[in-house]
Formats: C-alpha cells, structure tokens, sequence
C-alpha cells in the first residue's frame, strides 16, 4: 500500500487541528464508513502514550478494492526504537502446498525518526523479544490511578490455602513418571483426545435424541427422557476409548490439580471417577488377588466428589468431613431418609484408612456456563484420617470421614466458602492498563477492549482498519449458483432439509440450550445462504451469527497482541470468521513484511497433505469439489491478506496445543477454493484464557535467499511445544 501525500508528525496544537479536520474529511468520503483507530477511544493511557500520525492514502492505485475510496491510518511514533531484527513473512497453513516457500526476507535499516509509515507485520508474534527494562515494570498511570504491572497472560491469583503435613508415601508419585502413553503422545495430549472424543460422541447422540423427540412428537406420544451423555459413555466403552479404564491409586498422568470438568460424564472416560453418579469410588474384590496390591485390604477408595448432595458434609478447603452413601433422597430435597449401612463406598473408605492410600478428591460446584449447571474440579489427594459413626441431622445412622490434603500439591482453586478460577472483569473500565474501549468500533455484537501491561507507555493495536467481513476486490467474483433450502423456520425441523443432504444427510451443527456447536471438525460444512428460506436463527446458520462471547485482546510478553476470552467457550462453538482482503495467491507472494496472510486450502485438508488427519464428509465430497485425479491437488489459488484490513481474528496467536481448529464454510457457493475461514472451539475454554489455532507450518519447509532452510523459535509456551515454528 502507496501512502498518497506522505504523512507529517503533528507537531503543536494547530497542526493537530489540521490532522483531525483531514481526518474527518476523509471519513465522511468513505462509503461505508470505516473504523480507524484513535486517540480518542483508546483512553487517557493511549493519549499518553505517543505522538499519533494520521496517514491520508490514496486508494486510486488499488481500484480492486470494491467498497472503499479512501481511508486514513493511524500511526504511533516507535518508542523506543526496536533493535535491528530481519522480517520474515509468516504465512497461516503454508503447509499447504506441501512444498518449500520461499519468504520475502530482507535485512531491515533502524527506523528513522521521520514522518514517513513504518512498515511492520507481525514477525514479533513468534520471535523472541528482549527482556523488560527495570523501567519498564513501573507501575503504568492509567488517568488518575496507578496500574502495578503484571504479566497480562495470567489471570488473577489463586487464593493459596495450605494443607497439613500429611503424607502418603509409597503411594503418592509424581504424575511426571508416567508422563507418555503409548504413541509416543503426552499424557496430557490423551486427556484433550479423549475429552474432544466424547465430546463428538455426546454431540452426535443429542442430535440423534432431539430428531427422535421431534418425531415422537408429532406422533403426539409421550417420549422418556434419556441422556445423551450417559450414552456417550457406552460408546466410549464399547470401543476401549476410557483413558484409564483400570482403576488407579493416587494421581493420573495428565490430570493436573484445578482440572476442570463439565459433567461426571467427562470424569467417567478419562477414569478418574469411573461412576456418573455414586460420589464414592472404589476398587473392587477383583484387584485383591494382584501381586502390586498384596498388601492391602480391599474394597479400597480412589476417588470423592463433594457435590453438595448431602446435608452433613463439611468442607474446610484442606480439612473435609464426609458423609458416607446410602439413605439420601437422591431424587428429591436430598435429605436423609433412611440409615446407612457400612458396606461398598462406605466400607472402601473405612479401609482406606487402615490401608493409608490417598483418595482424589473433586469437588462440584453450580456453574451457569456449563451445559449441566455444574463444573466439577480435581483439588488434588486428600488421605482418610479418622472414622467414625453417628446419627445425622434427620436422626438416621451415617458413617463420618475425616480427609486431610497431602503437603507439597498446587494450591487449592475451590474452597467451601467460594469457588474461585480466573475471573474476568465485569466491565470495561475495571481493566487494567486498558488501551481501547472497542477495537471493532462497535461493529461487533459486543466490544472488545484492547489491553497493555507491556509495554511503556502502553500503545493500542495500530496500523490496520477493523472489519467484521471480508472484502472482495472487483477483479474476483465470488459466484452466489448454490441452490438454497425451502425450509420454514429451523433446518433441524426438517427431516427432508436440501442443506442437510449437502452435509451427508444431517446438519453440521445441534442447537443445545440455545448455544449452537458444530458436531465434529469436518472437511467442509454446507451452511444455509441467501438462497435459502429458512430463517435467521436456524441452526445451520450457527457461524453467521456474529461474536458471542466477550473478548480481549491483549499485549502479550514474548508473542505481540494476543485475545483471550471472559466467558467458557463450549467445544465445537463458533469463535468468527477470519476476514481481510479476499486476493490471489499470486499477488501476495512478493509482499514484504505481511505475516496476516491466511491461505485458503481446504482441499489439502481433504486430502489429509503434511500429515493432517482426513476429516469427515472428505471421501464424500472430494469429487464433486476436486475433479482432478491427482494426488497432489494444486496449491491454494485464493488467501486472505488481513495486513491492513480485517477483524480480531488476526492477532489470535498460533500454539503447538491449541484450543481453536479452522473450519471451511460454504454458503452460497460451491467453490472450495473460495471457502470461508473460521474458527472453532477445539476444547472448552474457560475464561482468560488465551486463544490459540495451530498455524500449520511443517518443519524445514521454509527457504531463505540463500537456499538454506529458515528455523524459526516457537514461544507458544505449551507443555509440549515443538520448540519451532518451522
């Protein structure tokens, strides 16, 4: 992009006055208006910060733009000056051509202080930055109050509550001894496989039960409840998917203290509490005759949780009395109603005791974000201390346990008192080191603030214009051929709907208490368009609908901007779409410095290229989409450049874990190569936690100049990052 004009450095009031009224000249010639950010809605601290240029560029030379005449750019003065580095160009999912790119690379001259744009992409996200100044800590006046710095990445500290000495030796270990499971994957990469395998399995059987409840409907007949999750549980168990299917004393490999859960269901096939609903776990007759228990009396406990169910329990945080099972009005106002007997759980936790072996203890709490009303915690090992037998609040016999916690675990993120995580601001203006009120400039259907406690003085996100949706030059046509559905209101309504049999004869997407998530990752989802008759709220509309959650962006240590989120993101709900200017790859492959580049390659997804698993619907749709029979489709022919246009989608950081996954999406057409970019919730995500897809890059695929491969150090600071980004 050519600046027309060049741009000058305001300096004093009356050449502020000049900038603003060329400013606003500009806004008012541009159709529809655009968002630029300014001084003005990015708070005292942005104000404060530096000296901002307004930028007037002429768009005569790039009349492939179809929606804009011209706009103004919004610059900062760099401060201080950054240290000489190379600029390489990052691509998103250059893997996909399954061959070497060649990156622009230049050496870079030390910025001048001139008027002139600075030219910048987003190289930082990957590269290692030099360490903070001392000066650079110092707390950060936010208009009249003073802000202390902290990382921005975390959230706010647990509430550190201590545990007696209690020990456990010989059956406590450290989780790290058993850290790799068979494949030669991580243990903590198992626990996301087999939670994100039940999830598909628990999304495709609340489908199933929803068509069977619309059909039993309108047969005018009474339906009994069932439960999809329970379900769920049996398909994992038919297909040997349980993680830890034998019991197991003590910590489970990948299973960290403050490991959150969303139903008993969740716990059931990981195998850390192997019953939906007894609160006591237990091993078994069976395990009596094994060499490795010898030495132990049996029936013996594994596992509590402590879900409010009974009356008389009492919960210290490190201290627990808990009352035994049996004799509870399960179904009703959960009051004793009967005596207890010492037998099962009861007996399990009385040998315990005896035995000394430490229980897991978790602990449930009502959550509105969940889409069972309650979050379940793992708050590490507790041992059985004492035992004994009384009449309980009704009068009825029940068996009393006394549990301490082990010394030397995490600190506790549950207590009895309250249940505290990392908790987002209720509002804007609580932020600390707050930049931005609204980076979309209310495009979006809710604000997203932009935060810095990095740097200093803090600086909002600058440099490109804010859109919600892609923008198509003149010289592409996105074709509008595809023959919409003639459903009346919802899709999911219709047993007959066209967009359905497009998608292999269900929708992609189950509408469960209202939160719309797509089943499972597929090769291509088929969304109902304006072709369509259905309505706005129909649930193969899902991706359309615009930001649901509230989101930050946020100046991160080590990788630039990043987004988090305030709310739980569910696993397979819609985060948005990546938007920028829809261009040929061609066009881009010289451009300097662009590291907002996404291509479109769907195709190569289908086929399962550079190691990527082949998702469903990819046998089925791959020839009608791909007529060629190559092995090698050809290399994506469309991407979307987001250097200087596009939405928060373009700071959201890549990781070697990520919570996100890309998803093409056709509505109106049928070109693949033309799909739609968006991005979904791989996992549930709960709130401040940062936002992560992987960009896809294979090692070694990337040349230099000089023919030499190009290494380039990952710091996405997951457990078990492949340390290169390629």
């Amino acid at each position: 992009m050519r600046t027309s004009g060049g741009s000058v450095l305001a300096k004093g009031e009356e050449a502020q006055r000049s900038h603003l009224a060329c400013y606003f000249a500009l806004l008012a010639r541009s159709s529809p208006p655009l968002l630029l950010l300014l001084p003005h809605c990015c708070g005292a601290a942005a104000s404060a910060a530096a000296a901002f240029r307004i930028v007037a560029v002429d768009f005569a030379e790039l009349r492939w733009m179809e929606v804009m005449d011209s706009v103004a750019v919004m610059e900062v003065s760099p401060v201080p000056k950054p240290p000489l580095e190379a600029a390489l160009a990052l691509r998103r999912s250059a893997r996909c051509s399954n061959r070497t790119r060649r990156p622009t690379y230049v050496e870079q001259e030390e910025p001048k202080e001139s008027a002139g744009r600075r030219r910048g992409g987003k190289r930082k996200r990957e590269e290692e930055k030099a360490p903070v100044a001392q000066d650079a800590m110092k707390p950060v006046r936010m208009g009249d109050a003073a802000s202390e710095r902290k990382p921005s990445s975390e959230g706010k500290p647990m509430p550190a509550i201590a545990a007696e000495p209690v020990s456990c030796a010989g059956f406590a270990r450290p989780a790290a001894e058993d850290d790799v499971l068979g494949n030669g994957k991580s243990a903590k990469l198992r626990v996301k496989e087999t939670l994100r395998a039940f999830t598909s399995h628990y999304l495709h059987l609340v489908q199933e039960e929803q068509k069977r409840a619309q059909a039993v409907l309108q047969e005018g007949q009474k339906r009994p409840s069932k439960r999809p999750d329970l379900k769920a549980i049996t398909k994992m168990q038919e297909s040997n998917a349980v993680l830890y299917p034998e019991k197991i004393i003590g910590e489970l490999p990948g299973v960290d203290v403050g490991d959150q859960f969303y139903s008993r269901a969740e716990m059931v096939v990981l195998g850390i509490h192997s019953h939906w609903l007894n609160g006591i776990d237990y091993m078994g007759m069976k395990y009596q005759g094994k060499e490795e228990y010898a030495n132990l009396t049996f029936p013996l406990a594994t596992c509590i949780v402590m879900s409010g169910i009974y009356e008389d329990d009492l919960d210290k945080a490190d201290e627990i009395i808990y009352t035994g099972q049996g004799g509870n009005d399960l179904l009703g106002n959960h009051r004793q109603i009967g005596s207890q007997q010492l037998q099962r759980g009861n007996l399990a936790l009385k040998n315990s005791k005896d035995n000394g072996n430490p229980i897991r203890v978790i602990r449930g709490h009502i959550s509105k974000n969940s889409y069972t009303g309650k979050v379940y915690t793992y708050d590490g090992l507790y041992k059985v201390v004492d035992d004994w037998v009384q009449n309980g609040v009704q009068g009825h016999v029940v068996f009393k346990y006394k549990l301490k916690r082990l010394e030397g675990q995490p600190s506790l993120t549950t207590s009895e008192v309250r249940f505290t995580r990392a908790e987002a601001p209720t509002t804007i203006s609580e932020l600390p080191g707050l930049v931005c009120d609204d980076i979309s400039g209310g495009q979006e259907n809710l604000p997203i603030p932009a935060t810095n406690l990095v740097d200093d003085p803090p600086v909002p996100p600058t440099g490109f214009v804010y859109s919600k949706s892609l923008k198509i030059p003149k010289g592409i046509k996105i074709p509008s051929n595809c023959n919409g559905c003639d459903c009346e209101g919802d899709c999911a309504n219709n047993k007959n709907c066209s967009c359905a049999q497009r998608n292999g004869s269900d929708l992609p997407y189950v509408s469960h208490k209202n939160i719309g998530r797509l089943v499972e990752p597929k090769a291509i989802v088929f969304e109902c368009g304006a072709n369509c008759s259905c309505n706005n709220n129909c649930v193969n509309r899902t991706s359309q609908k615009g930001l649901q959650y509230r989101l930050e962006v946020f100046k991160t240590a080590s990788k630039g901007w990043g987004v988090r989120t305030w709310d739980t993101i569910l696993p397979g709900a819609p985060i948005c779409e990546y938007t920028g200017v829809l261009r040929r790859t061609e066009e881009v492959d010289g451009l300097l410095q662009n590291n907002y580049i996404f291509d479109i390659d769907c195709l190569q997804t289908m086929k399962g290229l550079d190691g990527r698993e082949k998702r469903a619907g990819s046998d089925m749709h791959l020839p009608s989409l791909h007529a060629e029979n190559d092995s090698d489709p050809p290399a994506p022919e469309y991407c979307i450049d987001a250097g200087s246009i596009g939405n928060f989608a373009r700071f959201i950081n890549h990781s070697c874990e990520p919570n996100l996954f890309v998803q093409c999406v056709l509505s109106s057409h049928n070109d693949v190569k033309l799909a739609k970019v968006t991005l979904f919730a791989a996992d549930t995500i709960l709130p401040l936690q940062e936002l992560s897809y992987d960009y896809g890059y294979v090692l070694d695929s990337v040349v230099g100049p000089d023919g030499n491969i190009v290494k380039l150090p990952c710091f996405c600071g997951a457990p078990y990052c492949r340390k290169r980004l390629y």
